[in-house]
């Protein structure tokens, strides 16, 4: 697994194309929506996608989660940690653990 931190090549991309412009949070929040559908579009009809197509599609999206992220002025790792924190307490392993009902019904 990769360590290396891609904001600042994805920042010096987007510098080099003069697109900041038109990356405002609601641009960026479409942006994630159309990649999402692109990726779930793979596996319209099945189950068994083109892998490198999904990790292509996958990249797309995370491109654009990590340019809103940036936007906003948020660190994408500390956002799910944070998120994840709520999620533990809503989903606690001793009651989740194999379920996937919501957490209100565990």
């Amino acid at each position: 697994m990769s360590t290396e931190d891609p904001l600042p090549q994805l920042r010096a991309f987007v510098d080099e194309r003069d697109w900041a412009q038109f990356h405002t949070p609601a641009n960026l929040a479409k942006s994630i929506s159309i990649e999402a559908a692109e990726l779930l579009e793979l596996f319209q009809w099945s189950e068994d996608a083109d892998e490198a197509k999904v990790r292509e599609e996958l990249a797309d999206v995370l491109t654009y989660c990590f340019l809103l992220a940036d936007r906003i002025g948020a660190e994408p790792g500390q956002l799910i940690l944070d998120k994840l924190s709520l999620t533990r307490a809503k989903y606690p392993a001793e009651k989740a653990r194999g379920r996937s009902d919501k957490y209100d019904r565990l």
